[in-house]
């Protein structure tokens, strides 16, 4: 089955998106199999991360923030804003697709770990998910 998930992110940071991944997994009535997710985005990533503490989110926000800059004066792809480039290099380094095993009907995620969409842009539009759930045969 393949699934839509449509996300419509506020400003940059991490949004969890787990319950919505568990209603699809639901509605695809796997007892056993994989989840595999895509987005389809140049300019915002997919995570499995903390869950529990807001803290380890605003970590991960400022370390990336750092470590790839808004106003580096070698960036060329300047058109569509500042935070344009620097938005494709943190998707270049961080995941696009996921893969989660499905056990009993339920994503084997760990205790404190979430499904996030981490979007890079500042003022993004919607961001779509695909989600292909397999059952193992």
């Amino acid at each position: 089955m393949i699934a839509r998930i449509h996300l419509t992110p506020r400003g940059s940071g991490l949004f969890e998106f787990t319950d919505e991944l568990i209603e699809r997994i639901a509605e695809a009535d796997v007892t056993e199999g994989l989840c595999t997710l895509f987005i389809q985005h140049t300019s915002a990533s997919l995570l499995i991360q903390e869950n529990a503490d807001p803290s380890a989110r605003r970590d991960l926000e400022n370390w990336i923030g750092r470590l790839i800059p808004e106003d580096d004066p070698s960036y060329t792809h300047t058109q569509e804003g500042p935070d344009d480039m620097p938005a494709h290099l943190k998707a270049a380094i961080t995941a696009t697709t996921l893969s989660i095993p499905i056990e009993a009907g339920r994503l084997l995620l760990g205790t404190w770990q979430g499904v996030f969409l981490w979007e890079h842009r500042h003022r993004p539009g919607k961001r779509t998910v695909i989600a292909h759930i397999s059952a193992t045969t």
